[in-house]
């Protein structure tokens, strides 16, 4: 199980002293989940058997404080997504329904500041055994030139599983062995995904056309049972082949249906087809319907390729795809170029002009674009040239370049772009070309506007103008330091007006913006560019905001606030103030850290602070000031500190360290508050003797005369000559040691909800309950079932298995002890021995049965019965014992099954299981108390004498 250190001390008082600051132990893990099995390896590490969707649970069991932080992280596969990457704070790891992706090696690092941190391993090695898969493969060739042909077939079975898997072939209902039928060969292929066997039929005959088995096995590892599956083979087998009632490409507009039917030409067994999308999956509106999918009015977001699969498990599946192109047109932009090669930024007469247009589209390539001058179709000439595809434009774009240009060419062209044969809604843009309507753009910003400054919150208005030129270009807003986006997330933003409008301003949108003409819909010449700096204004950032300040009465008390940023710098006041209310003292330097010194007596305990303000607002440093010592801090440890005690009794061993004891008054005493639903049951003063409290040392009070299974509210104040601390409380409750994975002296008595570590099996009809007096149903019949445990007591648990409807005869419930990982090892005298007891409640005429198995674990379960009892057993509750000598890992299996009517309540209760043979003798419990009712092998002749003589001598001298 691993090494668990254990603080041992010499002896338990009242009150204990020991150092209290550990680092955390080495941890221990647990479990509690749905094991199949738990070994050690070669390497010690222990290996967590459990079946594909079980529940896991671990528990990190570690001791240490203050108390430690347990962390499980993992490697070795991976778990899920957010498990890989946020690791699970908690003692206790649980997975609900285990894939087999989340086996692997997970850690329990527990840490608590102190020392080295604990960590600890354990391997969960998740067993699975999928459907097989039957493919059928053939092949046809000449043998001896052309006196005749061999017809091979190969049936391919695959699967994936944990343990690897057991191959079994059938023809019909008999076994298929190589060794008795030279026709066939069973092999395993090299280079395969997942387990891989082969059954090659070898030159087809007659008896060869048959039905096919191939079975699966793991040999009933976590009980996983054996799969199948089968195949037909007939002279009529063959792969499947598909044809589509589309082309390769299909082009649609928005809204239209699309219908794409996808043919089996060929197959047999009839192929079955199925339709996926790349990428993401079909839409919600898809409809296949046999071997058509059906798309009613598509969107561009419906676009993709379409594949077309037809498996009949021969040969390879038939696929074909169909790349879907929904048309769309938008942003249709134009570029005024003047004369590149003489770096002319204006429109001159003489020199070359082109006009360039693009649109974002899908399909880019299928765009029309046609040119109109004046409202005239534009045609190529010496003068006008026209580019449906500019190669030095972005691709997709038109241009019409205007040759050694004319007073006859100024006029308003116009590019209007659209799809042939589309009903998508054309665009078009105009552009006026004069000597005044095209003119380079000036960029400015605002007088004032340079700097803008706001108050952290609020909105902003960044302003950059176009004040001259023709045509006026859009305004692209962006971070002058390359690396920050935009409040937006982008790295551009486009504003038709230039004003950029920023809402909620916070302090990391401050610094400088770049403004720039944008390259289209105006000149395409050199950018211009202009920057605005945007100061955010915020109140003053200060440290601490809150500080608790503990001190001795009577000693000098020093109060600083130091003020981090503050924007603007500049500061306008500084006060200070106790629970309220002004302290009278000289105006503070703003220039310097605000400081409060004072004396501090019991009279001006309390609240102080500190309020430090600009142009902008006010901020405050709060300090709780105070003599009152701080809180005890509890010591977790785990398991929890239970002694069990006569009477049905326990004591808690509580422990605790006192935090700084030396930063107020000395420490003289504890107030301690046992409290059981909101009563008082014990208030007393634990005096220190004159021994004050020291740093880090462990304390330690033991509380006496709890109820077993009760739980109880603990509160503990430290007490000094002029006050009292704060009381802080926690929960103790009895806890049964968890005796798992070796069987130990401890007895179950059901008192927790861990139950010990045991479970439910999940074969069974129906499961056990845990039960007390308190949570019993009211209307529950009286003729059956104990009234409380075996104890007596109300509040004690147990667990039963509930007769009523809709129970019916015959249905059975299996509880499951933890698995205890014992060694085959044996003593001098063979297998070690180990001893079975129980209590057991058998009361009501329709009684069923009580049998106890053990099942040991190895390469399959088995189960041995070694006790049962049936019908009614009388009112009392009986103890029942036995031996077992397991050769290894096992589980005590207790099967309750229901009898014939609904008075038939079986209960069980106070289980151990330890090592050696049982002491033989038979108990009945009544009313708490244990009473012999005979012994199992009779008394050696030497000790009867000597009981026979004790009562002589008694009689004798009465």
């Amino acid at each position: 199980m691993g090494l668990f250190w254990i603080l041992l001390l010499s002896r338990v008082y009242a009150l204990a002293w020991g150092q209290g600051v550990y680092a955390p132990a080495n941890a221990q893990i647990v479990h509690s989940g749905a094991a199949c099995n738990v070994k050690d390896d070669n390497m010690s590490e222990r290996i967590y058997t459990i079946k594909e969707g079980d529940t896991l649970v671990l528990q990190c069991i570690v001791k240490g404080h203050p108390r430690p932080q347990v962390r499980w992280t993992k490697t070795a596969g991976s778990a899920s997504d957010k498990f890989q990457e946020t690791s699970i704070y908690n003692e206790t790891l649980r997975i609900e329904g285990i894939q087999r992706v989340q086996g692997g090696r997970y850690y329990c690092k527990a840490d608590n500041g102190v020392g080295v941190a604990a960590i600890k391993s354990i391997r969960v090695d998740v067993q699975y055994l999928d459907i097989p898969v039957l493919t059928v493969h053939q092949t046809i060739s000449d043998v001896r030139g052309s006196y005749y042909q061999e017809k091979t077939v190969f049936l391919r079975c695959t699967v994936n599983s944990n343990p690897p898997a057991r191959f079994i072939w059938k023809r019909g209902d008999m076994l298929i062995e190589q060794s008795k039928d030279n026709g066939v060969d069973i092999y395993e292929p090299l280079y395969t995904q997942g387990e891989t066997k082969v059954l090659k039929l070898k030159n087809l005959r007659p008896k060869d056309f048959a039905d096919y088995t191939c079975q699966v096995s793991v040999r009933n590892v976590c009980n996983i049972k054996d799969k199948s599956v089968t195949f037909r083979l007939t002279n009529a087998t063959s792969p499947p082949m598909i044809r589509l009632s589309v082309n390769d490409t299909v082009v649609v507009d928005p809204g239209q249906d699309v219908r794409i039917t996808c043919e089996v030409t060929a197959g047999f067994p009839l192929p079955i087809v199925t339709w996926s999308r790349y990428p993401g999956p079909l839409p919600l509106s898809a409809q296949v319907r046999g071997e058509s999918l059906i798309l009613r009015a598509v969107t561009p977001a419906d676009a993709g390729f379409y594949n077309c699969t037809a498996v009949n498990n021969v040969g390879n599946p038939a696929r074909k795809n169909v790349n879907l192109v929904v048309r769309t047109m938008s942003n249709l932009t134009f570029q005024i170029t003047p004369d590149s090669n003489k770096d002319s930024e204006t429109i001159q007469m003489g020199r070359d002009l082109k006009l360039s247009c693009h649109v974002d589209a899908t399909p880019q390539d299928k765009v029309n674009y046609t040119w109109y001058k004046n409202g005239a179709p534009v045609f190529n000439s010496d003068s006008l040239i026209l580019l449906r595809s500019d190669p030095d434009m972005a691709p997709g774009t038109s241009s019409l370049e205007i040759v050694d240009m004319k007073f006859r060419d100024l006029a308003t062209y116009s590019c209007m772009a659209s799809f042939s044969g589309s009903t998508v809604r054309e665009l078009r843009v105009d552009v006026n070309i004069s000597q005044n309507s095209v003119s380079p753009p000036v960029l400015t910003v605002p007088p004032g506007r340079q700097a803008v400054s706001v108050r952290e919150g609020g909105n902003a208005e960044l302003v950059c103008l176009v004040v001259d030129g023709k045509p006026r270009p859009p305004i692209l807003w962006s971070r002058t330091e390359k690396d920050l986006l935009m409040p937006s997330g982008k790295p551009t933003v486009e504003t038709p007006d230039g004003r950029l409008r920023l809402k909620n301003v916070s302090r990391d949108m401050m610094g400088a913006y770049r403004c720039q003409t944008a390259p289209y819909n105006g000149l395409n010449i050199k950018r211009r560019e202009a920057q605005v700096q945007l100061n955010v204004q915020y109140p003053p950032i200060l440290d601490p905001v809150f500080q608790d300040v503990r001190s001795r009465n009577y000693q000098m008390v020093t109060l600083r606030c130091t003020i981090l940023r503050s924007n603007p710098p500049r500061l306008t006041d500084i006060r200070w103030f106790r629970n309220g209310d002004f302290i009278r003292m000289p105006m503070p330097d703003l220039k310097e850290t605000p400081e409060l010194k004072f004396k501090l007596e019991p009279t001006n305990n309390g609240s102080y602070e500190c309020r430090v303000s600009n142009t902008e607002g006010t901020s405050a440093c709060t300090f709780n000031v105070s003599a009152q010592p701080y809180n005890a801090e509890f010591y977790f440890d785990t398991p929890n500190p239970v002694r069990i005690l006569k009477g049905n009794n326990y004591s808690y061993n509580l422990q605790w360290t006192q935090k700084d004891p030396d930063a107020t008054d000395r420490i003289i005493g504890y107030w301690i508050n046992v409290r059981k639903n909101k009563q008082n049951l014990l208030s007393k003063q634990i005096d220190l003797k004159g021994k004050a409290p020291e740093k880090g040392v462990l304390m330690s009070y033991a509380v006496s005369d709890l109820k077993i299974p009760l739980s109880y509210e603990v509160r503990l104040a430290p007490i000094t000559t002029y006050s009292t601390g704060d009381y802080v409380s926690r929960i103790i409750q009895y806890s049964e040691p968890y005796t798992y994975p070796r069987p130990s002296d401890h007895v179950c008595g059901f008192e927790d909800e861990r139950i010990c570590g045991f479970s439910q099996d999940r074969s069974d009809i129906f499961d056990w309950t845990r039960q007390n007096h308190l949570t019993q149903n009211p209307k529950r019949s009286a003729n059956t079932g104990p009234d409380t445990d075996r104890s007596g007591t109300k509040e004690g648990y147990y667990m039963y298995i509930e007769a009523s409807r809709p129970r019916t005869q015959g249905d059975k419930a299996l509880l499951l002890s933890p698995l205890f990982n014992i060694t085959s090892s044996k003593g001098p005298k063979g297998r070690v021995p180990y001893c079975v007891s129980f209590y057991y409640h058998m009361k009501g005429k329709h009684i069923g049965t009580l049998n106890v198995y053990l099942r040991v674990r190895s390469i399959a379960s088995v189960d041995r019965a070694m006790w049962t009892k049936s019908g009614h057993q009388g009112p009392d509750w009986k103890k029942a014992f036995f031996d077992v000598t397991p050769s290894g890992p096992f589980q005590i299996v207790f099967e309750g099954i229901r009898g014939s009517g609904f008075e038939g309540d079986i209960a069980i209760d106070d289980v151990s299981i330890t090592r050696g043979e049982c002491k033989q003798q038979n108990t009945v419990a009544n009313a708490g108390k244990t009473v012999l009712i005979g012994g199992s092998h009779p008394l050696p002749l030497a000790k009867w004498l000597a009981f026979g003589l004790s009562c002589f001598v008694s009689l004798l001298f009465r």
